[in-house]
């Protein structure tokens, strides 16, 4: 946990160095691919999968270590060798898992949220799951396993491996010539995450695009049909929680009104998207027909909504970096309150973002919770030992995001305002 928090401390300003990046540049070309709102959520998004995977709130069927421990013909040293035959099979092993979930009805949860939002920038590159609590998909790296890599060479290249996928998740990055023979670019990962019915689940590859020439899952992007990105089933939503949980549920009500019992099992397994026979008009749920004639959600809203969620997240962000820098003199089980309050906390300001009037009780329950962390605890964690007066801060904080969450349900939202702004 420590370890990886550490990595995240150096991963997280970098990542959102890029975006702030990208952003100007779409300002200064005219063109806005990264709504305020959409990032906003996105990044949300992914502080809930950084908070989830340093408290390592996740688990393998099959660890790689006992794999390699049991099943390992030879052992080898961890030479630049080993790393490079390890950096492929676990592309390998990520080219599989990532086709499975888009092609199969219960795996398609986990990674929805990725898909969720409607545009495509580097801060939708951090819609990363929460709910993947159980990896089924180590057996895949078993090549590396027999072969006797090591299991600190297999820890060290997977958030590496993860890392390199940010990139290539822009507009504004055209073909890259040879590159595109072998490797994922930006080009390739558009049509991954278009709804286009020429680019549907296509170009599963993660850096090495020959997988996908290999199995028959590539496409090019074509200059005829130009990508329209989302899921088609859109979320309807900026609260990445309610996303991660989106088509589980409607599995779990598909399955209990399947009249046949062989649906109610198969449903899990089924192609993504499945549902059983006539159920499209006994249970209609909102989906696209059109990919290239439907509205985007949640364009419409007010300057002041939007600067307080932008105030929120990088709010969220700096006691963020204090969980991950303090994981170790935190300890436990403080680290999962600590955890609870962070989701707490996404959920309630994202439920403000849209317009939920529901979303001040979850903001009075973060208030709640959060004055008796610094009732119980005396202060933030440790946090006044290296910062005078936060305990004032922090009660100034809660106490003005309560009454920023109260004016906008009781004042700005019901008076239905009829003058928004588009993001900016």
């Amino acid at each position: 946990m420590e370890e990886y928090g550490k990595i995240l401390l150096i991963a997280m300003p970098f990542f959102l160095t890029l975006i702030v990046i990208e952003k100007v540049y779409g300002y200064f070309k005219g063109i806005n691919h990264a709504p305020m709102m959409d990032s906003i959520s996105s990044i949300s998004s992914g502080m809930t999968n950084a908070v989830k995977d340093a408290l390592g709130l996740s688990v393998a069927i099959i660890s790689y270590e006992w794999m390699v421990t049991h099943l390992a013909i030879i052992h080898i040293e961890a030479t630049v060798v080993t790393y490079i035959i390890a950096f492929f099979v676990i592309d390998f092993y990520g080219y599989w898992g990532h086709r499975w979930a888009h092609q199969i009805n219960f795996f398609w949860n986990k990674h929805a949220i990725h898909h969720s939002s409607e545009e495509f920038n580097l801060a939708c590159a951090l819609r990363q799951p929460i709910s993947s609590f159980v990896n089924l998909f180590t057996f895949l790296l078993l090549p590396a396993a027999l072969l006797g890599v090591p299991a600190k060479v297999i820890a060290i290249l997977l958030p590496i491996h993860l890392f390199l996928q940010f990139w290539y998740h822009t507009r504004y990055i055209g073909k890259l010539g040879f590159l595109e023979k072998f490797m994922v670019t930006p080009s390739h990962h558009r049509v991954h995450h278009a709804i286009n019915p020429e680019y549907m689940d296509k170009n599963h590859g993660q850096i090495f695009i020959f997988w996908d020439k290999w199995f028959g899952t590539f496409q090019e992007e074509l200059d005829t049909v130009p990508p329209v990105f989302g899921i088609t089933r859109p979320a309807h939503t900026w609260n990445s929680i309610k996303i991660n949980f989106q088509h589980l549920w409607l599995l779990i009500k598909d399955a209990y009104h399947a009249e046949n019992w062989k649906d109610k099992f198969t449903i899990w397994f089924k192609p993504t998207g499945w549902r059983p026979e006539g159920f499209d008009k006994k249970h209609p749920i909102d989906k696209i027909d059109n990919v290239y004639s439907f509205d985007k959600y949640g364009h419409q809203h007010s300057q002041l909504l939007m600067y307080w969620s932008l105030v929120q997240l990088f709010t969220t962000l700096g006691l963020i970096s204090y969980l991950f820098g303090n994981i170790g003199t935190i300890g436990l089980p403080n680290i999962f309150v600590y955890g609870f309050f962070v989701f707490l906390t996404v959920y309630s300001y994202t439920e403000l973002m849209d317009t939920r009037k529901f979303s001040v009780f979850w903001e009075g329950l973060r208030f709640i919770f959060s004055m008796g962390i610094l009732y119980f605890y005396g202060d933030w964690f440790g946090m006044s030992k290296f910062l005078p007066y936060s305990n004032m801060m922090l009660i100034a904080y809660f106490s003005l995001s309560l009454l920023m969450s109260s004016y906008f349900v009781l004042v700005e939202f019901r008076a239905n305002q009829k003058t928004f702004s588009y993001d900016n």
